[in-house]
């Protein structure tokens, strides 16, 4: 990674002002015994820092399921579209409180590295178009990552 911390921080400090969301972070990839772990490395809107403590598998997590298939992960409505028995597999939104989010996987050289969350925990809620807004502003602003062209899950 060629950005550093404080680029990162500034980037998503900035989407969060700009956007009008309440929580916005960015989740690496990190080598692990015989595969890969995402942890939240950079916040913004945060309520605690529950969010260090999170470690997903590939697949595992809003962060994992978007890493693991390289697409984006669009959830309108957490009440209605996650089933509350298994909200304990999304720590995140659990300890953040959202009620409505997107995720976007990062690319660099055609491989997912990162992925970047953005939510609201009152009434506001992500929807298909807020979707596209946010990925058109996207474009250029992760140095050398790239967003591809999505269509959310």
């Amino acid at each position: 990674m060629n950005s550093s911390s404080s680029q990162y921080q500034a980037i998503i400090d900035r989407l969060k002002k700009q956007m009008g969301y309440d929580f916005v972070s960015l989740a690496f990839a990190e080598s692990a015994v015989n595969d890969f772990v995402l942890t939240w490395k950079y916040v913004s809107g945060n309520l605690n820092n529950r969010y260090k403590r999170i470690v997903l598998q590939s697949g595992k997590g809003i962060a994992g399921i978007v890493f693991k298939t390289g697409s984006p992960m669009l959830v309108s409505n957490v009440a209605k579209e996650l089933n509350p028995p298994d909200l304990f597999n999304y720590p995140i939104v659990v300890s953040e409180r959202l009620t409505s989010l997107a995720a976007i996987p990062l690319y660099l050289a055609d491989r997912v590295e990162g992925v970047l969350l953005v939510g609201y925990r009152g009434e506001r809620r992500m929807t298909d178009e807020a979707f596209r807004h946010l990925h058109e502003a996207l474009h250029g602003k992760f140095g050398e990552f790239d967003v591809k062209e999505l269509t959310p899950q």
